[in-house]
């Protein structure tokens, strides 16, 4: 059993709703992106859904069901590798993603492929993200990466993901057209944005680093001053070969000016870098235990 895995099983009945709550919306919101803007414009945005659109623009069969049925085989051969909870989880999701595709009664909403491209990616990223959130996916091709990367350690998931989609669209490109194909890279790139600020949000806050001979007096204004927790790392300067802090704050964006008026107050010949932390869990940030 994985750690996700495991954090899973210990979840109680409100964590199980809101979870399948996420996913039941994202699934309706990813959906509706389809019969909206991506499928009257022949736009195929990779994995299964975009064979299922190829094959539409040739056979006029359901873009649903046809990606549905080709989801099938793949859950039969994930079962076991990538565990059962994550499968129902997703066998839910992919199903009634499938049938918000073919059953929602949405009217086409632009002939415009390009304003098409880019709002049927925003939309879809949004529900990809809430069905991510709820623990799930909207696809086999996910755990048949899944199972590749456990036969071929060297292959990654996020590569072999990337591999599929651009097939995908590279059909696209020989079969329905280059333009369509161009548009579904659009599409894709949005999703990923999208899916990532759904996931991690848009205040991602700032992890900071400050090497200085007076980390005593800046570490005491973060501490009273921007009432921040500091983390002290031990680090050695190559150069001078002096052991001194290394001192570690992660802060929000908007007080990252404020850490930088510290810093330079006290001492204007310190090094700090700044990175981003997508995530920051504990307290003065978002709740350990919030979501699933």
């Amino acid at each position: 059993m994985t750690r996700n895995q495991s954090l899973h099983s210990r979840l109680g009945w409100p964590e199980m709703t809101f979870a399948y709550t996420q996913i039941v919306i994202g699934c309706l919101i990813a959906g509706a992106a389809y019969p909206l803007f991506l499928t009257p414009n022949r736009i195929a945005p990779g994995g299964l859904t975009g064979v299922a659109t190829i094959l539409n623009h040739y056979f006029s069969l359901p873009v649903g069901a046809v990606s549905f049925a080709l989801n099938v085989p793949l859950f039969l051969l994930g079962w076991r590798s990538v565990g059962g909870r994550f499968v129902l989880r997703t066998f839910f999701a992919t199903m009634l993603f499938s049938a918000a595709i073919d059953l929602l009664p949405l009217p086409n909403v632009t002939d415009d492929a390009m304003l098409a491209a880019i709002c049927g990616g925003a939309m879809s990223g949004v529900g990809f993200g809430l069905i991510m959130r709820g623990g799930a996916t909207t696809g086999g091709t996910d755990m048949l990466a899944r199972i590749v990367h456990h036969r071929f350690p060297f292959i990654t998931v996020g590569v072999f993901l990337f591999a599929i989609d651009f097939v995908v669209v590279a059909a696209a490109g020989l079969t329905i057209g280059s333009v369509e194909a161009l548009y579904a890279f659009i599409t894709i790139y949005l999703q990923s944005r999208v899916i990532d600020v759904v996931m991690v949000g848009f205040t991602a806050n700032k992890a900071c680093f400050i090497m200085t001979d007076r980390w005593e007096e800046i570490t005491d204004r973060v501490l009273h001053d921007m009432e921040r927790g500091v983390t002290q790392l031990k680090a050695r300067g190559a150069y001078t070969m002096q052991e001194r802090p290394l001192i570690l704050c992660v802060v929000s964006r908007s007080e990252l000016t404020q850490l930088k008026d510290i810093v330079s107050q006290v001492d204007d010949r310190a090094f700090m870098f700044v990175t981003e932390a997508f995530e920051a869990l504990g307290e003065g940030f978002q709740s350990l235990n919030k979501g699933t």
